[in-house]
């Protein structure tokens, strides 16, 4: 599968099979994302791979009760170490540049994730208070995003996407 073929095919899915996902193509799926680009190489990203049917409800309650994610196979608690963006950069590293370095890493994941063959759906409403509790993250540590993913039972067709016209700039506003 090309790179166009997986940014134009991949959907959100969230309603999943019973079939688990191996290691073999979880390793390929976290390995995807971690050849995302970051500020400074810095890296600032830390994973909780959840397996547990237990911690996955709890999960799927801190997200508002989302319980789709209870049903994935596996969920990836993606999160963020804000220090390790801090130290070089500061404020904007802390609130900007290491959000945006887990995007990119999520943004892998879920290609790599379709190309596979996999569904999955990126999570970003849940109570992150709730959830570090739930993964027992350090304080030093903030979950940003959910990332359930397995087999999909559902095939989703293509939402509607703005124009290049509406969203593009020439120059200037």
């Amino acid at each position: 599968m090309d790179a166009f073929e997986a940014i134009y095919g991949r959907r959100s899915i969230r309603a999943f099979s019973t079939k688990d996902v191996t290691k073999t193509q979880l390793t390929k799926i976290l390995d995807a994302g971690r050849q995302a680009p970051s500020a400074g190489n810095l890296q600032p990203w830390e994973l909780v791979v959840v397996r547990d049917s237990r911690r996955k409800m709890a999960l799927a309650e801190a997200a508002y009760g989302q319980y789709f994610i209870a049903e994935a196979p596996v969920v990836i608690v993606v999160c963020v170490h804000p220090a390790r963006s801090a130290g070089r950069y500061g404020h904007r590293g802390t609130n900007l540049y290491c959000i945006q370095d887990t995007a990119a890493f999520i943004q892998n994941m879920l290609l790599a994730s379709y190309a596979l063959g996999l569904g999955s759906c990126w999570v970003g409403a849940f109570s992150e208070a709730r959830a570090a509790e739930v993964i027992e993250a350090p304080s030093s540590i903030r979950p940003v995003a959910m990332i359930p993913m397995g087999f999909p039972a559902e095939s989703p067709s293509a939402p509607l996407r703005r124009s290049l016209e509406e969203i593009v700039h020439e120059e200037r506003f």
